[in-house]
């Protein structure tokens, strides 16, 4: 499991992208941290493999707590400046997401992580062209969201796609139509139109009696 370590002034906010963490399989929140002190202490206590950094944090700039972490960071951050960008970036940030995002921008950014991270960790001195591919799969193009098909919302696509990235086992059309709040009928054709695109895989789950009812899991590409 890859521990993630959210920082974030937010309390709110913060516990929502743990959220988005802990749906995504691999990966385990490691604490939450709303200073760049409560940051600092956390970090050395529980080593976590990668940190989501906020810049706005009230005792000191996330920039500047940014170089003295012994991890990983993706920028999670409504700092959408080009000088922050640069700093960041030019002090060892992987990635850099701009809020509000979704679970799917910031599902991405940690799928693509897991791999960089897969193809560093074979151990042995590595490749040029091993170093290459490791680089390759962090910034390889991110599918956040789908789009969505002709004729309709992409509103309605994304919260389809954010439930089962969510979801830690398959769902039925109507276990994902009550928890977005539309008819099972609405939820089969997005659902159906997401499958096509490859987004999403579809089997088959027998019951006792009745038909076979159709169960739907996110598939990241």
């Amino acid at each position: 499991m890859i521990g993630v370590l959210v920082v974030d002034d937010d309390f709110r906010v913060a516990q929502i992208h743990a959220g988005f963490v802990a749906a995504l399989r691999g990966f385990t929140v490691a604490g939450l941290a709303h200073t760049a002190a409560e940051a600092r202490a956390l970090a050395a206590e529980r080593t976590p493999a990668l940190v989501l950094l906020d810049v706005y944090l009230p005792d000191e700039s996330g920039l500047a707590l940014l170089p003295e972490l012994d991890a990983d960071v993706i920028m999670a951050t409504a700092a959408a400046d080009p000088v922050s960008v640069r700093t960041a970036l030019r002090h060892g940030a992987l990635h850099y997401l701009i809020k509000p995002f979704t679970a799917g921008a910031l599902a991405a950014r940690l799928t693509a992580y897991a791999r960089y991270r897969g193809a560093l960790g074979a151990g042995g001195e590595l490749s040029q062209a091993a170093l290459d591919g490791a680089v390759r799969a962090l910034y390889a193009p991110l599918h956040a969201e789908p789009p969505a098909p002709k004729g309709q919302s992409p509103v309605t696509a994304r919260l389809i796609a954010e439930a089962l990235q969510r979801a830690e086992e398959p769902r039925s059309a109507t276990e994902i139509a009550d928890r977005v709040g539309i008819s099972r009928a609405t939820a089969q054709r997005y659902l159906a139109a997401l499958a096509q695109g490859g987004r999403v895989k579809v089997t088959l789950r027998y019951g006792a009696t009745g038909r076979p009812e159709h169960q739907y899991a996110w598939s990241p590409r």
